[in-house]
């Protein structure tokens, strides 16, 4: 079984990659530290599985996995991510993911869902699964607004209402700080909103982020 692991965080990725080694010898892994080599490895060489992160620099998750799924639409991509709100699940499942997986799982759900995944099973985490069958308003009921709005522009909103300062959000998708004004300017005008405070209220109440919750 060939699995491509991409997070750009190499510690934390070598740390997951040596995991998989040991729990799933069979396993033959490559990794990729951002979305331009992820859609470089898959070009080289297709795998059974792709384990994808959403904060990604440059090319974000959910856009990688777009892209990946236009060019082979049968790629199987599960995200593995530190962000459990529903409206980002819904998200990576409507970007073409075939599973969802937080960071905070056990060694051994990571192991059964990457099984399962590579072998064509849809996997959601079962709590975020308990919850999207529960709020199915919140899991799909996004304010129209936001629905709107490109993957990388969802991204953008989603790291200004978690209070990431712009210098930060531009160096992490490695765009200029002239390029992330324009968007600011653009999702603002697409949300019909004025200032960061209405920002972050439409992030609340879409559930989007959540109050406490800390940005990374």
């Amino acid at each position: 079984m060939k699995v491509l692991l991409v997070d750009d965080h190499a510690v934390v990725r070598q740390g997951y990659a040596s995991l998989l080694r040991a729990l799933l010898p069979e396993v033959q892994l490559r990794e990729a530290c951002d979305g331009e080599q992820a859609l470089q490895r898959v070009q080289e060489e297709i795998p059974n599985l792709v384990i994808m992160d959403i904060g990604l620099p440059g090319i974000s998750g959910l856009e990688t996995t777009r892209r990946l799924r236009q060019r082979l639409p049968q790629l199987r991509v599960l995200f593995f991510s530190m962000h459990d709100e529903l409206p980002l699940v819904r998200q990576a499942l409507d970007a073409g993911a075939i599973g969802y997986l937080t960071k905070n799982s056990s060694p051994e759900v990571l192991v059964e869902a990457v099984k399962r995944t590579a072998a064509g099973h849809a996997y959601i985490e079962q709590p975020l699964a308990t919850q999207l069958a529960c709020n199915p308003a919140s899991a799909g009921g996004l304010d129209p607004r936001l629905r709107e709005l490109t993957q990388r522009e969802f991204e953008i909103f989603v790291m200004l209402a978690r209070g990431l300062p712009p210098r930060q959000i531009a160096e992490k998708l490695c765009i200029s700080s002239k390029t992330l004004s324009n968007y600011q300017t653009l999702v603002k005008n697409k949300l019909q909103i004025s200032s960061q405070a209405e920002l972050v209220h439409l992030a609340i109440d879409s559930g989007v982020v959540r109050v406490g919750l800390e940005s990374a």
